[in-house]
C-alpha cells in the first residue's frame, strides 16, 4: 500500500503555492531504528565499545540509549510493524558526536581490536566542522564518530 501519492507537475505546482515550511518545522530526531542480524551482538558492541546503555521497553523490545537519543533494534525477519519497506542489516550510515578527544577514542578502539576505516579526517556536520573517524558495527553499518570542532552554519551534504 502506497501512503503518499506520486507527485505530478500539477501537484508540485499546487504544493508550491502552499508555504508549508511556514507551518511545519521538524524540531529533532527522537529515535531511529536499526535492523540487525543479532540483537545480542549489536547490544554488546554499542554498550561495550561505544558506551551506550541498553534499555528494554514495550513487550520486550530493546534499544540503545545515549544522552536524549535512542536507537531501537529490530531483529532481521522479526521486525516490529510498521517497519521500513526494505529493512536490511548493514545499510545505515550514522554520525555520533563525542566529547572525548579522538586520540583517546582511537586508543580505546584499538584496545578492543576495532578496525578504523578512515581518519581522523575533517568533515562538515549538521552543526559545524567535525574531526571524524569511521568504523563498522557488527552488521557492517558505517559509524562515523566525531568531535565537533566549531559551531557554524554550514551543513553537510
Amino acid at each position: 500500500m502506497q501512503r503518499f501519492p506520486l507527485l505530478t507537475k500539477n501537484s508540485i505546482r499546487l504544493r508550491n503555492h502552499i508555504p508549508m515550511s511556514a507551518h511545519l518545522h521538524i524540531d529533532r530526531i527522537d529515535h531511529l531504528v536499526l535492523t540487525v542480524e543479532s540483537i545480542e551482538n549489536t547490544v554488546d558492541f554499542y554498550t561495550r565499545i561505544l558506551g551506550m546503555e541498553v534499555v528494554t521497553f514495550g513487550a520486550g523490545r530493546m534499544a540503545l540509549r545515549f544522552g536524549p537519543h535512542k536507537i531501537n533494534l529490530h531483529q532481521r525477519g522479526r521486525e516490529f510493524e510498521p517497519k521500513a519497506a526494505h529493512p536490511v542489516p548493514g545499510s545505515a550510515d550514522l554520525c555520533l558526536l563525542i566529547a572525548l578527544p579522538l586520540d583517546q577514542l582511537i586508543t580505546h578502539l584499538q584496545a578492543h581490536a576495532v578496525v578504523i576505516l578512515e581518519g581522523p579526517v575533517q568533515r562538515i556536520g549538521a552543526v559545524g566542522n567535525l574531526n571524524s573517524i569511521y568504523i563498522r558495527d557488527p552488521d557492517g553499518n558505517l559509524i562515523e564518530i566525531a568531535n565537533l570542532l566549531e559551531a557554524d552554519t554550514e551543513t553537510s551534504t
